[in-house]
């Protein structure tokens, strides 16, 4: 391909994917679920490491599912992409509806608040501030990285995958620095936590599915590579290759912190701790427990850089398929990156910084995302039974796809027995996107007014004009099997 062809451009090797799974999802999240997952166990140390990864075994089914449909699809827009290929457009503009408009945003703006939160810890024994100036200063510094991540996200794409691996690998080392101090713990006889691990006096089966949402949180990214599949060289061998390695890593280094927390913190300390990771640290490193909370710091970084890396091309991709804005779905004449997509999360996610109902809308939006990713993984059943000679680079066993939408199917039910009304609210978030549907999708941009041509008309002119972006120049050959198979 032309060195000067305006394209998004393979860039992404094998340890760039790499990066891409782990980066996402090694964030907060192992700094905050265990203690949700130890709580919704009954405080059982057992049960809590049993959920820890049975977590890992259901985000590695769903990671192999995703492997298989982007490599037999291969287009870069992840979930959203296979539910529109293998059902209808209304599905997949629900789920791009709550990605774009709530899902994404939100979890950035916890991520990066988190990261906020542990970088002032650092200096706060320094400082004389208030409370309520430290939540100030936390979210002007979550605000400020968020900026930085979107300018470098639209002005170099190699820079980003490069950082994310850098990321990748420095969050890596400070999860492996508390393994082995929790081993040193070990082998000085502090064992007493795992002593009857799995006795429980107030073990409630039914907060199980609330104990998989807290590990299942701490796992989510494993379906974000799938999202930039356009960009990876080799994607047939790279994508499953790269999950693969990545969420064994991850499942593995999980198990092993979790293991390494109990070594320092009883269950009742754990379950009263605001900042585990600190916690744990300050013990074990005293006046060098800054260690750990930089690399938290840096593990959050990484996690928002890849998602937001990932959430552009979805915003990218179903505007390329008539769901958004025509001028969302250009690129950037030089620096070859999404910019339009990317600049629309920007002020979304500074949006949710500024509300003080982050956490609540991200519980709100569980059910919903699983019962969407239940339906991506439905199409590799379907599709055997009403394609079964497509063409499949990756095929995984059949019984992969259908236990993974058995346990989501079984999680979804189980939260709506246990919490129906934030089950029922996080619904009807969804469904108010048929509505906008029907007007922006179904009305305006299939039977379109003249008056509406001419204003969408001058609206991409002025957008293109403004962010010097243009349609991709060249779309490759193995996008026609999608028109082909329907």
């Amino acid at each position: 391909m032309p060195s000067d062809v305006v394209v998004l451009k393979r860039q992404l090797g094998l340890w760039s994917c790499v990066g891409m799974v782990i980066g996402p999802i090694i964030g907060s999240g192992i700094f905050i679920s265990p203690k949700g997952i130890l709580q919704n166990t009954g405080g059982s140390v057992g049960w809590a490491l049993m959920i820890w990864t049975a977590c890992g075994v259901m985000s590695m089914l769903g990671a192999l599912c995703m492997a298989e449909l982007s490599t037999t699809f291969p287009r870069s827009g992840g979930d959203f992409m296979y539910i529109m290929i293998g059902f209808n457009k209304m599905l997949a503009f629900l789920r791009v509806f709550t990605f774009v408009a709530i899902v994404r945003p939100a979890s950035a703006a916890v991520v990066s608040m988190t990261m906020g939160n542990y970088l002032l810890a650092v200096f706060r024994d320094d400082c004389c501030m208030t409370d309520e100036t430290g939540e100030i200063v936390v979210k002007l510094l979550a605000a400020c990285m968020l900026c930085v991540i979107f300018a470098l996200n639209v002005y170099s794409v190699p820079t980003t995958y490069r950082l994310q691996v850098v990321l990748s690998a420095a969050k890596v080392l400070g999860l492996v620095l508390i393994i082995f101090l929790g081993f040193i713990r070990i082998c000085q006889g502090h064992t007493s936590n795992f002593e009857n691990a799995f006795k429980s006096d107030n073990l409630d089966i039914g907060n199980i599915p609330l104990a998989f949402y807290s590990g299942l949180f701490a796992y989510a990214g494993w379906h974000f590579l799938p999202q930039v599949t356009e960009e990876v060289e080799r994607p047939s061998r790279n994508i499953p290759l790269a999950i693969i390695i990545s969420m064994t890593i991850v499942t593995i280094i999980y198990i092993l912190a979790n293991v390494a927390y109990f070594t320092v913190l009883s269950p009742e300390e754990l379950l009263t701790s605001k900042a585990v990771a600190s916690d744990f640290a300050l013990p074990m490193l005293g006046s060098w427990s800054w260690i750990i909370q930089i690399c938290v710091a840096l593990s959050c970084i990484g996690s928002t850089n890849g998602v937001i890396f990932a959430a552009s091309r979805v915003i990218y991709s179903a505007s390329r398929e008539g769901m958004l804005p025509e001028f969302l779905s250009m690129i950037h004449i030089r620096w070859l990156s999404p910019l339009p997509a990317a600049a629309l999360l920007l002020p979304l996610c500074l949006m949710m910084l500024s509300g003080d109902n982050v956490y609540t809308l991200i519980n709100y939006m569980s059910v919903s995302r699983w019962i969407f990713l239940a339906i991506s993984v439905a199409v590799i059943p379907y599709y055997r039974w009403k394609y079964p000679d497509l063409h499949r680079p990756f095929k995984v066993p059949l019984i992969v796809p259908i236990l993974f939408i058995f346990l989501s199917i079984f999680i979804v039910v189980m939260s709506f027995f246990k919490d129906p009304l934030a089950c029922g609210i996080g619904l009807l978030i969804s469904i108010i996107g048929i509505p906008l549907y029907i007007v922006c999708v179904v009305w305006f941009w299939r039977e379109k007014p003249v008056w509406f041509l001419k204003l969408m008309g001058k609206v991409t002119l002025f957008m293109q004009k403004l962010m010097f972006v243009i349609h991709q120049e060249e779309e490759e050959k193995t996008f026609l099997i999608i028109s082909d198979i329907k």
